[in-house]
C-alpha cells in the first residue's frame, strides 16, 4: 500500500511516496513421488532415484533431495560442497555413508550433518536406503568426486 509522507519539520517540502510490500504467507505441497526422478533422466536408475522438489515447491533458499539408493547399490558418484552444510535423515532402510575416508552405519531416523568440504556418498543395505537431504540452495557449490569408493 503506498504511503505518502513529508520530511519531518518541513511542511513546505513536497510529499514523497514510499511503496511497501508485505510478503503474504503461503505454502506449497507436493508428494515427493510425484517429483521428477533426476537419476533416471541421467541414466542412473540402476543405482538410485534422486528427486529434487525445490522448484516444484517454489523454494528460494532451501535445497532438498529425496534420495533412494537401491538394495545393495552405491550412489553413482560422490560429491562435496564448497560452502553448503547438509543434513541427511534416513527415513527407511539401512546402509552406510562414506564421509571422506570414514564409514558411518545408518538405520531409520539417523540424522547426519556433513560440513562443507567433506566428500560423501551412500551405500544401501539389503533393504535399500531412503534419505531426505536438506541444505541451503547455493548455485554451483557442489563438485563430483571421482573414484571415491576404491577401498
Amino acid at each position: 500500500m503506498p504511503v505518502s509522507h513529508r520530511p519531518i519539520g518541513r511542511r513546505d517540502a513536497p510529499a514523497t511516496v514510499t511503496c511497501r510490500t508485505i510478503a503474504t504467507v503461503s505454502y506449497a505441497k507436493k508428494n515427493l513421488r510425484d517429483v521428477k526422478d533426476s537419476a533416471a533422466e541421467h541414466g542412473l536408475s540402476a543405482h538410485q532415484e534422486a528427486r529434487f522438489p525445490g522448484q516444484d515447491l517454489g523454494a528460494e533458499q532451501t535445497g532438498m533431495n529425496f534420495l533412494i539408493v537401491k538394495p545393495g547399490q552405491r550412489e553413482a558418484f560422490a560429491h562435496r560442497h564448497r560452502t553448503a552444510e547438509e543434513i541427511y535423515v534416513v527415513i527407511d532402510g539401512d546402509g552406510r555413508v562414506k564421509l571422506d575416508d570414514e564409514f558411518v552405519e545408518l538405520t531409520p531416523l539417523d540424522a547426519v550433518r556433513v560440513s562443507p568440504g567433506v566428500a560423501r556418498s551412500f551405500e544401501a543395505g539389503r533393504s535399500g536406503l531412503q534419505v531426505l537431504i536438506f541444505g541451503p540452495r547455493v548455485e554451483s557449490d557442489g563438485e563430483m568426486v571421482q573414484d571415491f569408493w576404491s577401498e
